[in-house]
């Protein structure tokens, strides 16, 4: 049952492991500055900033049952088996785009609390990174109608959202964005992180609300209701 692991490369990770705990994430370990996981609707995973991954990178992983069946799930895409010093083996899928996801064994239970991690894929071809992610299980639940977005959810918990790349800010393209999807009272979740000291607002967008925290550089994104210009996947 595939997991989506969202990633965030950070200086300052404490404030990272306050914000999970904030969100009703939940450490299965202890955290350290080095590493840490939180388990929610998904998995948050908090790493300390390197010279390759600087602090505000973002990567996405998938935790799946078994890597065997994940690699023969993507017959027809390009597919590397390798091992991950300190963790072990591992198996990566490249697009066409040249953007890779990695994933690990690991089975968590299906995904729990009001608000799920949502990494974005940012890719001029999203047909291309749904096809990769349905391979794995995941399923489309509301998609644009000009075919430039797609919300695929995983059955163990968190979602990917697959964005068109174009039209993005010069010098961003194609690459892996930050954020979390949340169900129920968006206000209430803004104070009850404001309680816990993040400067959280609530704001309208054109799609539907969200909450800016501003320190860290975050956005939580409430569930679509106005579905002018999208459909739900049938």
């Amino acid at each position: 049952m595939t997991t989506v692991q969202q990633i965030v490369y950070t200086d300052a990770p404490e404030r990272w492991h306050a914000l999970a705990a904030a969100l009703g994430f939940v450490a299965p370990y202890p955290p350290t500055p080095e590493w840490a996981e939180f388990d929610g609707d998904g998995v948050l995973a908090v790493h300390h900033a390197t010279a390759a991954y600087p602090s505000g990178a973002v990567d996405l992983n998938l935790l799946v049952a078994d890597l065997d069946a994940a690699e023969r799930a993507l017959q027809g895409h390009d597919v590397a088996r390798g091992e991950m010093d300190g963790v072990g083996e591992m198996l990566a899928v490249r697009a066409a785009s040249g953007l890779s996801i990695t994933m690990f064994t690991g089975t968590r239970g299906a995904g729990a609390g009001d608000v799920a991690v949502q990494p974005i894929w940012f890719q001029d071809d999203v047909d291309e990174a749904r096809a990769i992610l349905e391979s794995l299980g995941m399923r489309a639940s509301i998609l644009s109608d000009d075919g430039g977005w797609a919300e695929m959810r995983a059955p163990g918990g968190g979602s990917v959202g697959v964005h068109s790349a174009s039209g993005r800010a010069e010098g961003e393209g194609q690459g892996f964005g930050f954020s979390f999807d949340a169900r129920g009272d968006l206000d209430a979740l803004a104070a009850r992180l404001r309680d816990a000291g993040f400067d959280a607002s609530v704001i309208d967008e054109s799609y539907g609300r969200t909450i800016r925290i501003a320190d860290p550089d975050v956005w939580i994104n409430g569930a679509q209701t106005d579905l002018y210009g999208y459909h739900r996947a049938s």
